[in-house]
């Protein structure tokens, strides 16, 4: 059954943090004296078409329209150019920081399309990089950042999404794996790429809601959801990441199965780091193209 219309709660987002936010009031330390990123709202996109995989490859064609609808939807524009001369300078130095973990890199199409569109916002391609382990030294020194990888549950972190993305910009990335990652917000804070994210793409083409292990992957555990959510909020995009994967481990399963570990760096990321907004009654959420099958 469809339940497109369904809304966000957070209850539901509650079942990927296991309740930390209902634990600032009961003194969790170093959280009950953080007051919250803003009283705004934050806004993210949801794009979705039924053709956008084929076979077991993204269709490029498809993707690449995709990604488009979605930023004139963010910003607001019916002109591409716009929209992205929105997001990034001719004077810019630009990073698109994407994933290359082999099992669900960063599509090519995706990869591409954020290329051209950024030299299409007047930037020249010797002014443009892209890279993903090597981001410390290779982006370090960018004024504008793109951030994009794929959607999946995470061995360490609960979830794999664009917060996580970033945890190549600092020198020994295995220190924030404890507590689930809970201080990954803390990267975003660093001069490397404090203030630097013009947009974040979260692909849940084809996301992994369910894993045993650090390098686990299992095709049977994967579905094509056909989606792009974007935003400039990583802390946005990542808790509809959360609310989607909670909602398909639900159908899947049957019932409310926890994450491999708690999912709570993303509200963390919010009261903690004031990143973005966590709170899913804070979050817009645009629906664009099919609805089949959304789950939120």
């Amino acid at each position: 059954m469809m339940r497109s219309n369904r809304g966000l709660t957070r209850r539901d987002f509650l079942r990927g943090t296991a309740g930390v936010t209902m634990g600032v009031a009961a003194g969790v330390p170093g959280i009950a004296r953080s007051r919250a990123r803003s009283e705004g709202r934050a806004r993210v996109v949801l794009v979705r078409d039924p053709n956008a995989m084929k076979g077991d490859q993204p269709n490029g064609a498809v993707v690449r329209q995709m990604l488009d609808d979605g930023v004139r939807r963010l910003l607001g524009t019916d002109d591409i150019r716009e929209g992205w001369g929105r997001l990034i300078q001719p004077d810019d130095v630009v990073g698109i920081k994407t994933n290359v973990w082999a099992y669900m890199p960063t599509p090519k199409a995706v990869e591409e399309t954020m290329w051209r569109r950024v030299a299409d916002a007047g930037v020249p391609e010797d002014r443009i990089r892209m890279d993903d382990r090597g981001a410390r030294k290779t982006l370090s020194d960018c004024t504008a950042l793109i951030n994009a990888r794929p959607l999946r549950t995470h061995h360490w972190a609960g979830i794999g999404g664009c917060l996580k993305n970033y945890i190549m910009f600092v020198p020994r990335p295995f220190e924030y794996h404890g507590d689930a990652c809970a201080s990954l917000g803390r990267i975003w804070t660093k001069a490397v790429v404090k203030d630097k994210t013009r947009l974040n793409v979260l692909v849940a083409l084809r996301p992994l809601f369910h894993g045993r292990g650090a390098h686990h992957y299992n095709r049977a555990y994967t579905w094509d959801y056909n989606g792009l959510f974007l935003s400039t909020d990583p802390v946005a995009v990542d808790a509809m990441g959360v609310h989607l994967l909670a909602a398909k481990r639900r159908e899947y399963f049957g019932t409310d199965t926890p994450f491999p570990k708690l999912t709570h760096h993303v509200t963390f990321a919010d009261i903690r780091y004031h990143i973005g907004v966590s709170d899913p009654s804070r979050i817009d959420l645009v629906r664009v193209g099919w609805t089949e099958g959304i789950l939120i």
